[in-house]
């Protein structure tokens, strides 16, 4: 096992508990065709850029509008409750314990600056101690997970080789993603979620609080 360096963070879903709010805005849209969102849907669309998951949703409910037209549907509703967002429980704890030692900490997520901005407005001290912020609007960014460019791009951005790096990550697309990018990952899946859809992860967790270190050579 390489020796690692550095680590990587999704964000919705790991770091902050925006999941529900995600979920609660997706059924509102679907029953006004008359279709329910479910939990099948949710883990297909997970981790995923907001346009990506517009156009799952609308093939797989057979919608009639764009997926255009949903997202804008999805912006009008999810804009008010974004900013209700909690952390996860044990990851504020987690990331500032390596901050605090000196390990060098990046933010690699699918969302858009201006949905980013809006869930992050409380939690600008806790961003302040990350040495990287990866967006799935960042120019860089090619294509969104299960590609691995985010997370190769905040390697870069971190100074790190893949190998040198950690992912902590909710969903199976990130997951993927991170063993594309040559890099070892931590799982930390939602209770309602499938383990088997993990299988790719060298680690799966429960919480970020059950992490253990030493198991990775880390401080």
């Amino acid at each position: 096992m390489p020796k690692i360096t550095h680590l990587i963070y999704d964000f919705d879903g790991l770091l902050l508990d925006t999941e529900p709010i995600y979920c609660r805005v997706n059924e509102m849209i679907a029953a006004r065709y008359g279709k329910q969102f479910t939990r099948a849907l949710h883990r297909k669309i997970m981790g995923r850029q907001a346009m990506d998951c517009a156009q799952i949703l609308v093939a797989e409910l057979d919608l009639p509008l764009t997926a255009e037209a949903h997202l804008q549907a999805r912006d009008e509703l999810i804009f008010d409750m974004l900013p209700e967002a909690m952390p996860m429980p044990g990851a504020k704890e987690l990331t500032q314990r390596f901050y605090e030692l000196g390990v060098k900490q990046a933010i690699a997520t699918s969302s858009a600056a201006v949905t980013f901005n809006l869930k992050t407005q409380r939690y600008q001290d806790w961003l302040a101690i990350f040495n990287a912020i990866v967006l799935g609007s960042d120019p860089a960014v090619k294509r969104s997970k299960p590609a691995p460019d985010s997370f190769l791009v905040a390697a870069q951005r971190l100074g790190a080789q893949p190998a040198e790096c950690l992912v902590f990550e909710d969903s199976p697309a990130g997951v993927t993603a991170a063993k594309q990018a040559g890099m070892s990952v931590v799982a930390v899946p939602a209770a309602h979620m499938d383990k088997a859809m993990y299988r790719e992860a060298d680690e799966v967790l429960t919480a970020l609080s059950d992490f253990e270190p030493q198991r990775w050579m880390l401080p």
